[in-house]
């Protein structure tokens, strides 16, 4: 309550792996135990986020905040710039991520709930098509964010819509949405969105599957709508 006193509309989960599943009071507080104790495993971590990814959707559910889930970085890759100058010195890197079995227990429980909203990112492009736009194509709750990190380019941007749009369509994906630090770079970043999105819809009419009233229209949703109403503005 105190952040959205203070504005906030959402939370942000930055994960290796979006693994979700739940577990009761006593698995949770045997690794919770083994965790004070210094004696937590890898499969009592990966089990630990699961719960907790379960956690946040469950009070996203009950306090109306947006979840937002960026998985996939494998951080602070580079181990001789880590131990020389510390974390987040661009040594990042994407990996593989797979999304409809471990996300299956999650939207299971909360993806068909009208209360709470989901917006799912990735650095793994071959998800697009395959999983990503399927799923929230399918479930109520579930959104796409913007091509992200990587991928916050022309071509990745264009990439995205390309292999999205055919499942997903544009109102299960949120227009832009722009998280930087660099903020000297948010009317650049936007302006950059909305050409590459006014450019797609272009295509579109130029094939004659929409008219240019459709696309006037989208335009606007692609740019401001899709993203107010996503985050509840």
């Amino acid at each position: 309550e105190f952040f959205k006193q203070m504005g906030a509309v959402a939370t942000d989960q930055g994960i290796l792996s979006p693994f979700t599943h739940w577990l009761n009071d006593d698995e949770a507080d045997v690794i919770f135990q083994r965790a004070l104790n210094r004696s937590v495993t890898v499969e009592d971590e990966q089990l630990f986020i699961a719960n907790m990814l379960m956690e946040m959707a469950r009070m996203s559910s009950e306090d109306g905040l947006v979840m937002q889930i960026h998985p996939g970085s494998f951080r602070n890759h580079n181990q001789v710039i880590f131990n020389r100058f510390g974390l987040d010195k661009g040594c990042d890197i994407p990996i593989q991520t797979e999304y409809t079995r471990n996300m299956h227990e999650l939207l299971n429980k909360y993806g068909n709930d009208p209360k709470l909203t989901i917006i799912l990112f990735t650095l793994d492009e071959s998800n697009y098509s395959r999983e990503l736009a399927p799923l929230a194509g399918h479930y109520p709750a579930l959104k796409l964010g913007p091509a992200w990190w990587f991928h916050d380019s022309i071509e990745g941007m264009t990439r995205y819509r390309q292999m999205v749009t055919e499942t997903a369509g544009f109102y299960n994906t949120v227009g832009f949405n722009d998280d930087t630090r660099a903020f000297l770079s948010i009317p650049a970043r936007h302006d950059l969105s909305r050409r590459v999105d006014s450019n797609f819809l272009a295509g579109l009419v130029a094939k004659h599957i929409i008219d240019i009233e459709e696309a006037h229209k989208l335009s606007y949703q692609l740019a401001n709508g899709l993203v107010k109403k996503a985050y509840n503005l």
